[in-house]
């Protein structure tokens, strides 16, 4: 394989399977397990990574996406050597900055200081070098008054926050990371796609597993749809992530249970002036809903991207009528810029937890939205705001 600058990611028909779990060692079990081998042909095995291919170049920011059990976490340990592939070829060039895990290359029994010079020295600097950027390293974790204590006694925040300090400022040529900013508190995950930003800037390119799509829309140029261990979809992180978004819907609402108490013949969502749906108009949610007896209830409805968290919950309680009846939902502001997205609606009993929800939280109708694209945000701040705020201004 020719050798790369440094920087550069290049993965050729990448394959990796495990060992299934072994069964209990009886004579019965066995006989079974011989039986399933001669009928299947290798169920002693699963592939996790099935002919993937994938390249960055030096400065490049790549995404991997998906669901959890795709094989995003298994292709950044192949590329790290936390793990080797079965076959294909990869070639990692230059120094790898990877936080696989909140406690990756910390070693417990070893103060926070010797955990820094330490992992400086297994990436190849020099003391000198590391010492340089240690106070810029405890002042980013925060870890000023606990630097000196054993690792084994930190929380498991002071660890992350460590970890990824001493992964993003040893400046290393590669930077892995798997999704581990979920441990932190919102500042301190602020702070990390804000230093993200800067080292792609300063030219160490990136490798970022995470469930967060805006994040990756925001710091990401480029992105994976790792789905059943093969590679579904790469290109611009906008395309894949709309795509992955577009797919997981359509499973969500294929998987969701319509079969409840309340059962729900027809939803629409709609602008009151008869026109297409955009920021900011005046929105009308109409359900045609049929229940088999009266009861309280609390209607609620939200509006996801995807089957994220929804961005927005109305709620109300009321009288639940008996046999078919129609329920309107009036929305004075559509906060959301250009963009699909799910309508999502649940009933529940008055008070809640008197009984199992009568309509289960789910996913019933997709939606176009036409207005302003999402603002771009200003230079460091790794965010993609969901909701579209107008505003007039005034400079005088």
């Amino acid at each position: 394989m020719p050798t790369l600058p440094d920087g550069s990611i290049r993965v050729e028909h990448v394959w990796k399977k495990f060992r299934a779990d072994r069964s209990r060692p009886l004579f019965y079990d066995q006989l079974q397990r011989i039986r399933r081998s001669v009928a299947a042909g290798d169920p002693e095995y699963r592939w996790v990574l099935k002919d993937v291919d994938l390249e960055v170049e030096p400065w490049g920011s790549l995404a991997l996406i998906g669901i959890n059990g795709s094989g995003k976490t298994t292709l950044l340990k192949v590329l790290s050597k936390v793990t080797y592939q079965t076959a294909g070829r990869v070639q990692v060039q230059g120094r790898i900055g990877a936080l696989l895990s909140v406690t990756a290359g910390l070693h417990p029994d070893l103060t926070g200081r010797e955990n820094v010079f330490l992992y400086g020295a297994v990436l190849g600097m020099g003391r000198d070098t590391v010492r340089k950027k240690f106070d810029t390293i405890v002042e980013f974790a925060d870890l000023t008054d606990s630097i000196d204590r054993q690792v084994k006694f930190f929380s498991l925040g002071m660890q992350m926050r460590l970890g990824f300090a001493i992964a993003a400022y040893l400046e290393p040529d590669v930077l892995l990371v798997d999704e581990v900013l979920a441990v932190g508190d919102a500042n301190f995950q602020q702070k990390c796609l804000q230093r993200i930003g800067e080292i792609v800037r300063s030219g160490t390119t990136l490798l970022y597993v995470s469930h967060d799509l805006a994040s990756v829309e925001a710091s990401c140029e480029k992105a994976v749809w790792l789905s059943d261990a093969v590679v579904r979809a790469a290109g611009p992180s906008k395309d894949v992530v709309t795509m992955y978004r577009t797919a997981v819907e359509k499973n969500a609402t294929l998987l969701s249970n319509k079969e409840g108490v309340v059962q729900v013949l027809k939803a629409d969502i709609r602008a009151v002036d008869g026109g297409q749906l955009r920021s900011e108009c005046e929105t009308e949610v109409s359900l045609t809903l049929t229940a088999p007896e009266r009861a309280e209830a609390s209607y609620y409805i939200g509006i996801s991207q995807g089957t994220a968290f929804p961005m927005f919950v109305v709620n109300h309680q009321g009288q639940m009528p008996a046999g078919e009846f129609e329920v309107r939902c009036k929305l004075g502001y559509l906060p959301l810029p250009k963009g699909h997205y799910s309508l999502w609606v649940a009933i529940t009993g008055f008070p809640k937890g008197l009984r199992d929800p009568y309509l289960q939280w789910q996913p019933l109708v997709s939606f176009d939205t036409f207005g302003p694209q999402r603002r771009n945000p200003p230079e460091g701040v790794m965010v993609l705001s969901p909701i579209y705020v107008g505003a007039q201004w005034l400079i005088s």
